[in-house]
């Protein structure tokens, strides 16, 4: 039971209604028309750049570092250079085929019925997320582009910024002749509201959280909505017996600390037990000069000084520290590198580092994580790495989607039947 204002209820359902309503005009736009708009919004953020970075000053000096890791006020950041990045997402969705309309060919029936399968939007996705302000615009425009209407509900500490880039995304919309209602924000960060937004299920089709497990699991427990899930990146590293060693420093050092704050970064190493004199003295050594904090089980201490690794937990091995921390383990063989995983893993990211091509194929086949990789960073799960564009979030669980989500995951498929005047 929500207890917010009668008054403020009434303006946040007109709000989604508005959303739903212009869901429909979208979904009959023309992917020329799209295309334009696409377009036109980045000229716009481009254009209000100045506007967008005071912006974010505003929600940076409102941000008390007391209160926030470094990660979280890293996320939260815009420069020049991450606003350049968000023009280039949005050029790099442009760039991809429209995923609306798309019919398929399943069956000719012996009567002479031919059954297609066609993709078409969702039709309004709301989209509930923290401090990355990248994510107000790399999800207005996938939603956009695969004919979404979009409710976006961002947190206190990036109020300022989201608000900003929607009043850019808005100016697109009007000047391309959309509804400015394809693309509105909840313009409170109360949690009472949200409750209240996640039980509009007659108008809401999908709600997509991205923020730390406890805003997820947050939604979830509250919605009335199918949600997308992504409680935590728990990633790993192995490191096989036949793995070619300065590769494996390379990857997996780029795999932790290239961005600890984020959900593909690699959280456990597992390294197997005949490599280990070799590879781990040099590599927590890397790690020290990286200024990482290591947990090691009893086996890894002998690798490092005494202050150098502490005693790793049994909640270690859990643990998404989306910071310069990190666990690491040493295995037996590769069957118990797969059943750690198994046992602690969030079913994100797994990489293994090996030359053989027999042991890539056991781990490839043995895990079912949304992205398994074979001598690469962990830092690849990723929608614009994978050749999605954007991407929208990364899902962990298998329904509808599992893995990075780009256009196409924003898509339903409806069933289209072709036939000469056949009855039953």
């Amino acid at each position: 039971m929500t207890t917010i204002a009668s008054s403020v209820q009434t303006e946040i359902y007109n709000l989604v209604n508005r959303t739903k309503l212009a869901s429909i005009e979208l979904s009959r736009a023309t992917s020329v028309q799209k295309d334009l708009l696409l377009k036109e919004i980045s000229i716009q953020i481009q254009n209000d750049k100045d506007q967008i970075l005071e912006a974010n000053k505003k929600d940076i000096s409102n941000a008390n570092p007391k209160e926030h890791s470094s990660s979280f006020l890293d996320r939260l950041k815009l420069d020049e250079d991450r606003l350049h990045s968000i023009i280039k997402n949005i050029k790099d969705v442009l760039s991809l085929k429209d995923p609306v309309g798309i019919r398929e060919l399943l069956h000719k029936r012996p009567n002479g019925l031919d059954v297609y399968r066609q993709t078409i939007p969702l039709g309004l996705i709301g989209i509930i997320y923290e401090s990355r302000p990248n994510v107000t615009s790399d999800a207005a425009v996938l939603c956009l582009k695969s004919g979404n209407t979009t409710i976006l509900r961002g947190g206190s500490e990036c109020f300022e910024t989201n608000k900003a880039l929607v009043v850019s995304i808005k100016k697109a919309l009007v000047e391309t002749d959309f509804s400015a209602d394809c693309v509105n924000m909840v313009p409170c960060t109360d949690r009472e509201i949200m409750k209240y937004i996640l039980t509009l299920d007659e108008l809401i089709d999908l709600i997509i959280p991205r923020g730390g497990e406890g805003l997820i699991r947050f939604v979830s427990e509250n919605s009335r909505i199918p949600v997308i899930k992504h409680y935590k990146g728990v990633c790993h590293v192995y490191v096989d017996q036949h793995a070619n060693l300065e590769k494996a420093h390379r990857v997996s050092l780029n795999s932790k600390v290239q961005r600890p704050g984020v959900c593909n970064a690699m959280e456990t190493l597992l390294v197997h037990k005949k490599i280990a004199d070799s590879f781990l003295p040099s590599f927590i050594k890397s790690l020290k000069e990286k200024n990482v904090i290591i947990h090691g089980s009893k086996e890894v201490l002998k690798y490092g000084n005494k202050d150098d690794i502490n005693v790793v937990e049994e909640d270690n091995w859990y643990k998404e520290y989306l910071a310069l921390e990190m666990n690491i383990g040493i295995v037996d063989d590769i069957q118990d590198a797969i059943s750690h995983i198994q046992k602690y893993g969030s079913f994100h990211t797994e990489s293994i580092i090996t030359e053989n091509q027999k042991m890539a194929e056991i781990f490839i086949n043995n895990i079912n994580s949304s992205a398994i990789m074979h001598n690469v960073s962990t830092r690849f799960n990723d929608g614009n790495e994978l050749g999605l564009g954007a991407e929208i979030g990364i899902s962990t669980t298998k329904l509808h989607a599992f893995g990075p989500m780009g256009l196409n995951e924003l898509t339903s498929k409806k069933f289209v039947v072709l036939g000469d005047g056949q009855i039953k």
